[in-house]
């Protein structure tokens, strides 16, 4: 099964189980948008729209996810907000480069197959200057995690990886730098993480 078949059966319950156990996480996270000045803004993999009560409503968004059925469901949470609906792959964004301020990645690096490719796409359509707000569940460097390494060739073809190593990840990408780092869920297995992007790097 692929992951645009599992993810359009998931849809219609996907907020029962994620909502509540990531709401802070996902405030936290989306309070380092700018309160001033209007930004574009990517929200890439934006699923059901979990993340739309806490976007201020003065910039200008574009929600990107791979399903119809999630982006679906998002709509019905978009009321007061501008924005723009594309159906379309994280991993190969129907972008031009440089064309967003920020780019939030919430819970889909590791759902895609190829975390590189989405971080790699994610940094050429951001703006020199832009930054990246991450949140997901990443292994640490070094981390054994015998049961998520081996529930993942399961777990992957039907929701998520749980193999992902960030640190593995950005070194395949360059010109990101990481402003910070922090441990929120599951004893630090799951992380806000905020990137900035090098001016001096296309």
């Amino acid at each position: 099964m692929s992951l645009k078949t599992s993810y359009r059966f998931i849809a219609p319950f996907y907020d029962v189980f994620l909502d509540r156990a990531t709401r802070s996480a996902r405030q936290h996270s989306l309070a380092r948008l700018p309160q001033q000045g209007v930004a574009r803004v990517l929200l890439s993999g934006a699923g059901t729209g979990l993340d739309f009560p806490f976007l201020p409503p003065r910039h200008e968004y574009t929600a990107l996810d791979l399903t119809g059925a999630m982006l679906a469901q998002a709509k019905k949470k978009a009321a007061g907000l501008r924005l723009q609906w594309v159906r379309g792959d994280s991993m190969a964004l129907p972008f031009a480069p440089d064309s967003f301020d920020y780019v939030v990645l919430h819970l889909i690096m590791a759902v895609v197959s190829r975390p590189q490719y989405c971080l790699a796409e994610t940094a050429r359509v951001l703006k020199p200057g832009g930054h990246i707000l991450l949140f997901d569940k990443f292994l640490r460097r070094g981390e054994r995690a015998w049961v998520r390494r081996g529930l993942t060739p399961l777990m992957g073809r039907l929701a998520t990886r749980l193999d992902v190593v960030f640190e593995e990840v950005l070194e395949a990408v360059p010109g990101l730098r990481i402003l910070s780092n922090e441990p929120v869920l599951a004893n630090g297995w799951f992380r806000l993480i905020e990137l900035h992007k090098d001016a001096s790097k296309n």
